[in-house]
């Protein structure tokens, strides 16, 4: 047998002879396909793989295995093999079968498989192989094995590494981290030479970067820095998810578009590992690959994008607002969303926010995990990314405390996540707790929590702090004119009239804000609803409002190209904006 095990569990010989035919002409020249016939059988298989020290890629079961619980048996993976991607196996036939939708539902609310996986039909089922290689991608992530993934090598945890491994993170770039003692350390360095500066970073293709700026790192993954021209007819600032979503609709529909961040793509939508309720995705995806994808299909519709600056002030020149960026560099465009997103507030105790990446984390759940492998890791926060994060540390690390301000969980996360954290017997909730001291010698070894009723402390060992509390607006560069909220969110729409605001006689657009033809949408709005799906929605809404705010002034956009024929066809494949 040779590399990573692909497992398939079934009772009946006749239906694991097909997938194990299929399995076995697709990937058998990587991967060893392994089946077993009875839930004895297949834990055997396991114990002796974990034993031989082989990893499990992917394990598969049927819902019933010779009276069985498909999901028991996929249940006990994990304890083996910890990068396993688990998925019950289900006919098409059982499509829309209420019965088969509960059980599929109860066991991801449980965590006791990953999704589920259309039995094979014909050979070849490419439909089956979709689902087979996507969990092989996941799988690949999760062990830093995918074929993208980077390696930082660093003197400590903390410094000019942290913030390649929060650029990275940014750039929803996978990526690996080890000190310069370790074994992989000395292996680059033995490339880069004994005088090389660090950190370093390596890689796929055996290239060596020295201590890179982040814009160096930005180009060297393929982001672009410099704008290639300085007049557009739309000009997003921010690339999570309303942005990237008004970078695809904007450049579908002919808009001279430019994207500017920060950072890179996927905003906070990086930090979640895995978002089971949006929609079109039933099996759930990974902030970091939505937000990908978005970058590759507005890249495709001929959106642009500029990384690693941050737009430091905007103002009306006649008919162009006038964007600055930080090198001084001035965009002219006609609009302007505003689509910059949140960052989570500081926890504000000293000595914790001394050893912020040092076991210390805001957000960076994803990239962090593997670290965490065997030990306590708490998550303060009781939203939906946190839960998210809760899950996904709780893959690798002994213990994962979640500690709350608040008196519930129930008053900020979703349902379906609050049914899986409570199935999760390594997840503890601490409720009315915060967090008040924390310390260690080189990393992060210990906090102190305190009961917000009682007052008491406790001293607790620790080896990972995942801090994602509230929201910050990254509204601080905007002028005057433009009304904010007392906690810095952008007003819009009737919330801008009641402020007073508003300049003109029109009403403004529901997500215009006080400067005529700048636009919010996502977590930097007023109001907006905290969730991937909503930022989606009112990134493509604001497209719809700027052709709206262009007809109002009577301003034609540019456009990438100047198209005449108002028979030519839709490139985004739909009518009108």
């Amino acid at each position: 047998m040779i590399g990573p095990a692909i497992l398939a569990v079934d009772a009946d010989p006749d239906r694991l002879g097909e997938i194990e035919r299929e399995l076995t002409e697709r990937y058998a020249r990587s991967y060893s396909v392994a089946v077993a016939g009875s839930a004895d059988d297949a834990h055997r298989l396991l114990e002796q793989l974990a034993a031989d020290g082989r990893d499990v890629a992917i394990a598969l079961c049927a819902l019933d295995v010779g009276g069985v619980d498909g999901a028991d048996i996929l249940d006990g993976v994990r304890s083996r093999h910890r990068h396993a991607r688990r998925g019950l196996l289900v006919r098409w036939e059982s499509l829309g079968q209420r019965d088969v939708g509960e059980i599929i539902f109860q066991a991801m609310a449980a965590d006791r498989i990953d999704q589920f996986v259309f039995r094979p039909m014909v050979s070849p089922d490419e439909q089956f192989h979709s689902a087979v290689s996507s969990m092989l991608l996941d799988w690949a992530d999760a062990q830093r094995t995918a074929p993208n993934t980077v390696r930082i090598v660093g003197e400590s945890w903390t410094g000019r590494a942290h913030e390649l491994r929060e650029a990275l993170q940014s750039c929803a770039v996978p990526h690996d981290f080890c000190l310069v003692d370790s074994p992989n350390g000395r292996a680059t360095l033995e490339i880069a030479g004994a005088d090389a500066e660090l950190p370093l970073l390596q890689f796929p293709d055996g290239s060596i970067l020295q201590n890179p700026t982040n814009a160096e790192l930005a180009l060297a993954t393929g982001g672009p820095v410099c704008p290639e021209q300085l007049e557009f007819d739309v000009v997003v600032v921010g690339a999570g998810p309303a942005g990237l979503s008004a970078a695809v609709y904007g450049a579908s529909e002919g808009l001279g578009t430019l994207v500017v961040d920060r950072g890179g793509i996927g905003g906070q939508a990086t930090s979640s590992s895995l978002i089971r309720n949006y929609l079109g995705f039933p099996r759930g995806l990974s902030g970091r690959r939505l937000a990908q994808n978005a970058y590759h299909q507005a890249w495709v519709f001929g959106a642009d994008f500029t990384f690693m600056h941050t737009v430091t002030g905007i103002r009306r020149e006649g008919r162009f607002l006038v964007l600055t960026l930080d090198d001084g560099t001035e965009l002219r465009t006609v609009g302007v969303l505003l689509a910059m997103g949140a960052t989570y507030q500081r926890l504000g105790v000293p000595s914790i926010e001394a050893m912020v990446g040092a076991g210390v984390f805001y957000g960076s759940s994803t990239s962090e995990a593997v670290s965490m492998a065997g030990a306590h890791a708490f998550i303060v926060g009781g939203a939906n990314s946190a839960g998210q994060a809760a899950l996904h540390l709780a893959r690798y690390a002994r213990q994962v405390t979640m500690v709350i301000r608040a008196d519930s969980i129930e008053k900020g996360m979703s349902h379906y996540l609050i049914r899986q954290i409570d199935a999760t017997p390594n997840i503890d909730v601490r409720t009315g707790t915060t967090v008040v001291d924390g310390g260690g010698a080189d990393r992060l070894e210990w906090l102190t929590l305190r009961d917000g009723i009682t007052g008491e402390q406790e001293r607790h060992p620790a080896q990972g702090l995942f801090l994602m509390i509230g929201a910050r607006p990254l509204t601080d560069w905007l002028p005057d004119s433009i009304a904010l909220d007392p906690q810095g969110f952008v007003l819009s729409g009737d919330d801008v009239v009641g402020s007073g605001a508003w300049p003109l006689e029109r009403p403004p657009l529901t997500l215009e804000t006080s400067m005529p033809g700048v636009f919010a949408a996502g977590d930097v709005r007023h109001g907006g609803v905290r969730r991937v799906a909503s930022a989606v929605g009112e990134g493509s809404i604001a497209i719809q409002q700027l052709h709206q705010y262009f007809a109002l002034e009577g301003r034609s956009p540019v456009g990438r190209q100047k198209v005449d024929d108002r028979d030519a066809p839709d490139p985004a494949g739909e009518s009108g904006p």
